[in-house]
């Protein structure tokens, strides 16, 4: 169990903060809720059918989508544009890294071949990373959609559809709020990393390296 625990300390460590955060974030949000009913005089929302509310469900995957995007935006332009100096860039003088197909015999299989699924394979990081920001997106969508249609339904208001919702600002705004501060926080961490270190993180050049050493 030890050696378990060493070998995946970081992933373990992560999970259980974002396990602690959402149970942080359902909780704090169901009393906001329950305050807020009962400003409107409603009736109390329970604590386990707080957790299929839109409002809810809308922020936990609004947030989410913003981390997709920021990651899958960040691997996909590391392996095309440079940031000299940067721990966060490939170095522009060093020479190709991924020459495929892999000559190496220890290499997945698929690197060592050519077609379209060894393609899929070479990019498989970002399309995934792409794939879960258009999930959750669509599901922060709907979510939110089906929060302003019940807005809309306490104030007498016409509610509008999923579709229609797509146009909305609301909708824009709960999504840039978010994109803005990911792609600012990546932005600062590429600049920074150039003169600041962080003593034994990958994340870091060697303390000892110079500023104008790219990559880590």
């Amino acid at each position: 169990m030890a050696r378990f625990l060493k070998r995946n300390g970081l992933t373990l460590v992560l999970m259980s903060l974002f396990a602690a955060s959402l149970v942080g974030q359902w909780l704090t949000g169901w009393r906001v809720a329950v305050e807020d009913l009962q400003r409107h005089g409603q009736a109390d929302i329970g604590l386990i059918s707080y957790l299929s509310d839109p409002a809810f469900v809308s922020a936990v995957f609004e947030n989410w989508e913003s981390e997709f995007l920021q990651m899958a935006v960040y691997v996909v332009l590391t392996a095309y544009l440079v940031q000299r100096g940067s721990s966060e860039s490939k170095d522009p003088d060093a020479p190709e890294r991924d020459l495929l197909p892999s000559k190496d015999p220890d290499a997945p299989s698929l690197a060592r071949r050519v077609g379209l699924l060894p393609w899929l394979y070479a990019h498989s990081l970002g399309l995934v990373l792409t794939g879960l920001f258009l999930a959750a997106f669509l599901l922060h969508w709907t979510f939110s959609a089906k929060h302003a249609a019940q807005e809309a339904a306490t104030h007498g208001l016409a509610a509008k559809g999923v579709l229609a919702y797509l146009a909305d600002p609301q909708l824009w705004f709960e999504s840039f709020q978010n994109w803005q501060s990911e792609f600012l926080s990546t932005a600062v961490l590429v600049v920074l990393s150039i003169v600041l270190r962080q003593k034994n993180s990958p994340e870091s050049k060697p303390v000892a390296a110079p500023d104008s050493k790219t990559g880590s």
